[in-house]
Parts: structure tokens; sequence; C-alpha cells
């Protein structure tokens, strides 16, 4: 039986958007747009004759601003929404404070060149309308952003090798007695990752973290979450050591690979073109710690959309990690870790409130092995 499109609505003060919007959107045969509304008045007066699965709505609108509009969609029909607006460097906040009112997503269009934007940007939206159409909505949410969209070209859907080579069969891996955990997180990802680094002690392995972000917004994302964890979180710079107690977070649009400097891991933050459709890409970072940590590193993978993250842990696990995937029923957008499962990556699946508790289980095991190891 042929699946139903998602129905979209479109709320937008600007006509050049919403025809835009609508042409790219009703482009994708698994996407309808029931309509467009120039402000909050009108969009209510259509949804109340019929209900869209997904609304896209500006912020700065005449009548009622879209985060006014928000909340009342919120407190009285919870449905996912996806923020489309002018967001800026400069008012990253006002993103934070949007999915603090229940975004599930949030497009940050610029304010000239839309229709290029829009044109080059058009697989990127159609997929963040189709996670949010799966993302499980049960009121109103108080989490981080989610993925955004910035204004970057789409280009083909690249694998980890435009960044760096794959292990080779027989091909030694570098070894130590540390251990490292690597974390990759897409849509939901946000407050997946908030839960579980509230849980991690200050004796936790060091962490090196992807969540699916464009560049300005992870710094306030990682000040915010070292204002509420036990350990020290921040934006990762290049060549960062990666330390008991602290976790990375990869700056968005730029890839991040771990690496080794003697006996201490490192990170490197480059440039480089998108891979799985993203930068950063958890690919990327889960294939370099299968190549300089090798069984030394313990990988988690977290709800989002796609696949990115999927191959790399297979990568890990082939080279001894210990690999770990969020579960179905706690996940926003189960994408991620069901392709991680499926190629045979992952050792446990487990609900998300579980998994911080089994990551630190795993390393204080290794750890007792290698002090009984070190004394034999």
């Amino acid at each position: 039986m042929k699946k139903r499109p998602i129905r979209v609505l479109i709320v937008d003060d600007s006509a050049l958007v919403r025809q835009t919007l609508k042409e790219i959107l009703d482009a994708d045969p698994e996407i309808n747009v029931i309509g467009t509304a120039p402000d909050p008045y009108l969009a209510a007066k259509k949804m109340n004759a019929d209900f869209p699965d997904v609304l896209t709505l500006d912020i700065e609108m005449p009548r009622m601003d879209g985060l006014t509009f928000l909340d009342r969609i919120m407190a009285q029909h919870p449905m996912p929404v996806v923020i489309c607006s002018s967001l800026t460097e400069k008012n990253s906040e006002l993103a934070l404070k949007a999915i603090e009112h229940g975004a599930v997503e949030v497009i940050n269009k610029p304010r000239l060149g839309v229709r290029q934007f829009f044109e080059e940007a058009r697989i990127r939206i159609s997929d963040v309308i189709k996670a949010a159409a799966k993302a499980r909505i049960t009121g109103k949410r108080r989490s981080f952003p989610q993925p955004l969209v910035s204004q970057q070209q789409v280009q083909p859907k690249l694998t980890a090798d435009a960044i760096m080579p794959g292990i080779r069969p027989g091909q030694a891996v570098f070894e130590t007695s540390d251990k490292v955990l690597v974390v990759g997180a897409s849509t939901g990802g946000t407050e997946a990752l908030k839960v579980f680094l509230e849980s991690m002690p200050l004796d936790a392995p060091g962490i090196v973290v992807v969540q699916h972000m464009p560049e300005h917004f992870t710094t306030a994302f990682a000040q915010r979450l070292n204002g509420i964890c036990n350990i020290s979180v921040k934006e990762a710079a290049d060549r960062d050591p990666v330390l008991k107690g602290h976790a990375l977070i990869a700056p968005g649009n730029r890839h991040i690979l771990l690496k080794r400097s003697g006996a201490r891991y490192m990170v490197e933050v480059k440039d480089g073109p998108l891979v799985s459709r993203h930068r950063p890409s958890v690919d990327v970072l889960f294939r370099s710690a299968a190549r300089y940590a090798g069984s030394n590193a313990i990988g988690v993978i977290m709800t989002g959309m796609g696949d990115d993250g999927a191959r790399g842990m297979l990568e890990m696990h082939d080279t001894g990690a210990y690999t770990i995937a969020q579960d179905e029923e706690s996940c926003v957008v189960y994408g991620m870790p069901k392709e991680a499962v499926k190629l045979g990556g992952v050792d446990k699946i487990l609900p998300l409130t579980q998994i911080a508790g089994e990551v630190i289980r795993y390393y204080k095991s290794t750890q007792k092995l290698n002090r009984v190891g070190s004394i034999l």
C-alpha cells in the first residue's frame, strides 16, 4: 500500500518564502504542502479545517509572533513544528528559545538570497521535514537546539573516505591503555546528550561528541551543558586534549577527528566536504576512533534521522571497540541507531537513561582488568 505523504502547512509573512518553500517541498513525492498562511491567525483557521502533520513557522510575523503561536500550539495540540526564520550568529539565543518552546527543528534561512538558499538546500530541507514528521511529540519540550540547516550547497552523499582513508584488513591500530568515549547524535540529540552527559561522573573517560548543528550554535550549546553537568563541557578547538572528566563538542560546520599525540588523545578540527550530508559527521569521528583508539574506544550512537555514524560504528566494532545504540522507544527519531544495528556494528541496545550507566560499568571493568594485568 502506498504511504501517505507528509502533510505540511507553511506559515511565513514573506510571499517569496511561502512560494519557494512550497515548490521545493511539493517536488518531493513524500511531502504534500496542504496550504500556506501569512500569519498565525490565518494559519489557525486553516488548521481547524485541515490539520497538518508538520508546521513550518517563521518567528517575525505581523499580528502575532511565531514564538507566541508556538506556545499556543504546544499547549493545545502538541505537534511537530519546524521554525524557519532569519536567525543569525547574533541572535542564536532566539533559536535556543524556539527549541525550548517546543520546536523540533530550526531552519536558519538568510535574509537575502532566499530562493537560491532553498534551491541549494532542497534535499536537506526535505530531510528536516521528514525527521520532524517522525519525531515523538509528547508536549512542550525543554531542551537544546536540534540540527539546523545552514546556508550550504547540497553535495553528493560522500562517505568518510572524503576526510580520511579507512582501515585496511590486517592494518595495525594504535593501542593505548586509556579509554576514550565517542558519541554521535542528530535530531533529538541535544536533549539526549543532556541526559547522558549529566550522568557522567568526574572520573569518566574523555568524551568527544558530534551533534549535527551549524556553526555558532555549538558554543551556546556547550556552555549550557557545562553549566549543568558535573564534567567539563566545551566546544572543541583544534589540538584540544581529550581528558578524563571532560567532553568536547564538535564545532558546527567543522569535522572533528580523534588523533594521537604519543600516548595521549587529542582532536583535530578541520574543514572538508559534507560526509553523509553532514559537517560535522559522526562517520568521520567514528572512523578516526577506530583508527587511533581501536579496542580502547567506546562508541555511542543516539537518536537521529538518516544513517550518519552507522558505517563508522561498524568500523569501530570491527576493531574491537565496545559499541552502544539508543533503543527505538527512547529515540525522538530512530534512524541512525537503527542503521547501525542493521549493519551489525552494535554490541548493546539500551534506553537512553541506561546508556551512561552501561558506559561507566564497562569503563570501570576494563580499568580493573588493566590494574590486575599490571600486577601480574
